[in-house]
């Protein structure tokens, strides 16, 4: 009984200390007015990721106030409820405008719709009810998928080969002349979706005259939901097949294509970079260095241990105690899990090592720009890390809390951000 009581508090640390980690470290310093969705490491940081959609037309902000002052401190079905019905509630709008002849505001609607369903998904996992996950992701690409109908131009959704199989792009145009232009190739992180492209991205490169390509790639996306495609280190074998599928079409400037990673692609993009040297240029927001570094640091010495030793089986039986004692660990392992495809923790801890630049980074040849905002949450450091490494033309910029652009991604800055990375894409490309 002793031992046991040790493991369960061996376990029940680790999901604490693994949540921890994603807290802003300017958390506590939020106040009470701003409620308590904005204070909680999670809810806080999708409030920020639906306030920044707002910038391009993907949310409205007082819709957002009005969802997290319904949300309860710590409750993941409250937060899941809020944002679902409010997905629902828009894409009641957009079916009223769209059956009007409304496109505009048909398009609007359906942004907001999927932008609010992105969110529940985020938070799913958490609630008493995870199976929940598969339906909201459906109500989300059917909301994306009828607002990039409607966007002017169209979204043009590709196939793109791959592997025997295939993976969904959408191809953005800035207008309708068709003529060559610089193409953006937006790389998706670790449970973005199409719309946080769009905000990391998409908008403003369309804006700037760029076209741009969205795309789902293994673990991404409908390749996760629907094809059950997993993630792979190696995202050379991803990118050179999208490139492949770029490189001819009758309005790509083959020698002008950039490719911008955001989130967990800080770390795909740089690796595909080191390979496919057809590429432009790249961004790696933020530049990821190693991913298994926020898995690491999080353990205690028992655990690492066990992972050195390849104490499976000890090493997932401690982990489920902690996780079955933690609904947000709970929540967090499983969508940290999923596009693994893995339901052994020990087999996902021992599978993020893989995903390391050190071996790589020297081999990159194209201008690099990485971020490096105020308060990462998620690989603290590693921008410099990448930066450091790099033999290639190079530029890193800082972001701040000051400037309202701290946190991963700069979640709620995406016009700052888009102007200083497009800025440095028209200075590289001349």
């Amino acid at each position: 009984m002793t031992r046991r009581r040790s493991l369960l508090a061996l376990g029940a640390s680790v999901p604490a200390r693994m949540a921890m980690a994603q807290a802003s470290p300017r958390a506590a310093e939020v106040p009470a007015s701003a409620g308590a969705a904005f204070a909680d490491p999670d809810f806080g940081f999708t409030a920020h990721i639906v306030l920044g959609a707002s910038y391009y037309g993907g949310s409205d902000p007082g819709k957002l106030l009005a969802v997290i002052s319904r949300i309860k401190p710590g409750d993941y079905d409250s937060a899941y409820s809020a944002y679902y019905e409010a997905g629902t509630e828009a894409r009641e709008l957009a079916q009223q405008a769209a059956a009007g002849r409304q496109g505009v505001s048909a398009r609007q609607a359906y942004l907001w719709a999927a932008t609010y369903f992105a969110a529940a998904l985020r938070l799913v996992d958490g609630t008493r009810d995870p199976q929940r996950a598969l339906p909201c992701w459906k109500d989300y690409a059917a909301c994306w998928q009828a607002a990039a109908a409607l966007f002017d131009p169209p979204a043009e959704r590709i196939a793109i080969a791959y592997e025997g199989a295939a993976l969904t792009g959408w191809f953005l145009r800035a207008d309708g002349s068709g003529r060559r232009k610089p193409l953006v190739i937006l790389n998706n992180g670790a449970d973005g979706l199409e719309t946080s492209m769009m905000r990391l991205g998409g908008a403003g490169g369309l804006a700037r005259g760029y076209n741009c390509l969205i795309f789902n790639g293994p673990g991404q996306g409908d390749s996760l939901w629907e094809r059950g495609l997993y993630f792979r280190p190696d995202w050379e074998k991803v990118i050179t097949p999208v490139v492949d599928a770029m490189v001819h079409h009758p309005e790509v400037d083959a020698k002008r294509m950039i490719l911008i990673g955001a989130s967990m692609g800080g770390f795909w993009v740089p690796r595909a970079l080191a390979f496919e040297h057809r590429i432009a240029a790249g961004v790696a927001d933020p530049g990821v260095w190693d991913v298994s570094e926020p898995y690491r640091r999080n353990l205690p010495p028992l655990l690492i241990e066990m992972l050195r030793d390849q104490k499976k089986e000890a090493f997932d039986r401690v982990m489920q105690m902690g996780v079955e004692q933690n609904s947000r660990a709970r929540g967090m392992a499983r969508m940290r899990m999923r596009p693994f495809g893995m339901s052994s923790f020990y087999d996902v801890w021992q599978a993020s090592q893989q995903y390391r630049l050190a071996e790589v980074a020297g081999a990159i040849r194209c201008p690099l720009l990485i971020t490096d905002p105020e308060g990462e949450q998620f690989f603290p450091g590693q921008s410099q890390k990448l930066y450091d490494a790099l033999a290639c033309p190079k530029k890193l910029i800082h972001f701040t809390q000051e400037q309202g652009a701290g946190q991963h991604c700069e979640a709620a800055a995406p016009g700052l951000r888009d102007y200083y990375i497009y800025n440095w894409l028209a200075e590289v490309l001349g």
